[in-house]
């Protein structure tokens, strides 16, 4: 769940099958730039099989790249100081933005406080969603992201976190953007899990709009974040099965926003993921899955090196 806006009025009705999602799953990219650079079978997006939305039962299938494993453990600090290896990303930074913290629970007063967003001023965060049976947001971000993390090391990229459990509670919102931009990222991802209704399934990636307001002004990576956004959409489909959200984006897996502190004070480009909706059994029965968040972070990190060895 996104931590600095309203959530849109979800569309009603019958879930409307798109060509895509099948196209998909047959091995079409999601765009035409989200098949380049992918080294495997025609992209996609998101958890889905080819009988329609994803299986309300866990994956235990291991990673192409890695098997799944529990939780994976933290590190110091938020950018790894291990040495890198020389690989295909050596020379790029990404920033991952593990959405909410865990510790935002016990510190209501501090990210209730209104921060700067550039066109107006928002709560510095907020908790986050969970499932029904108690899993929250905070855990499922911070767990994709540091699989996300090992994923792109493992290509020879800096990676760094805009928290990796070592902060008591945010960063705020400004802040999280603050980073990307310090870093001078070639990519930022904010990794986050829906909070909607049960029946509103599967994953969407939201986009900068042109903002130009206050201290916001987008105008030089909206077309970089697409490209970015559209790749990353293309690659879950393709690891993960997913289809594309049912309830956001017109069934095509994307989200273009103009109220997200974190977006339009990026200067560097960036976009926010939706891996699935917490609140429906048979995405959380996904997002709670360790082999399932495993593919999460594949599908997005071969997004993000589509993107940056284009």
């Amino acid at each position: 769940m996104l931590h600095d806006f309203v959530p849109p009025t979800p569309r009603q009705g019958p879930r409307r099958r798109p060509v895509f999602a099948a196209a998909a799953l047959a091995g079409v990219c999601l765009t035409a730039a989200g098949c380049a650079g992918d080294g495997g079978p025609g992209p996609g997006a998101g958890p889905e099989s080819a009988s329609g939305p994803a299986s309300s039962t866990p994956s235990s299938t291991p990673s192409p790249r890695r098997s799944p494993v529990p939780d994976a453990s933290p590190s110091s600090g938020t950018a790894s100081a291990k040495p890198l290896p020389r690989g295909p990303l050596s020379g790029r930074t990404v920033v991952i933005d593990p959405g909410h913290n865990p510790g935002n629970r016990d510190h209501t007063r501090e990210i209730n406080s209104q921060v700067d967003i550039g066109t107006g001023r928002k709560e510095c965060d907020t908790t986050g969603t969970a499932t029904d049976s108690g899993y929250a947001e905070a855990r499922f971000t911070l767990d994709v992201s540091r699989r996300l993390r090992t994923l792109l090391e493992e290509q020879g990229a800096k990676v760094v976190l805009t928290q990796d459990g070592d902060r008591a509670f945010g960063p705020c919102v400004d802040e999280r953007a603050r980073i990307g931009n310090r870093e001078r990222a070639d990519a930022v991802v904010s990794v986050h899990a829906d909070g909607s209704a049960t029946g509103n399934r599967g994953f969407h990636v939201i986009l900068p709009a042109a903002v130009n307001g206050g201290g916001a002004d987008t105008a030089g990576i909206v077309a970089p974040s697409r490209e970015l956004g559209e790749r990353i959409a293309g690659n879950f489909v393709r690891v993960t099965g997913s289809a594309p959200s049912n309830y956001v984006g017109g069934d095509t897996g994307l989200d273009t926003r103009d109220d997200l502190g974190g977006l339009n004070l990026s200067t560097v480009p960036k976009v926010f993921i939706e891996c699935g909706n917490m609140r429906d059994p048979a995405d959380a029965a996904l997002l709670t899955s360790a082999g399932w968040r495993q593919k999460a972070a594949l599908g997005i990190a071969d997004g993000i090196s589509s993107y940056l060895k284009r």
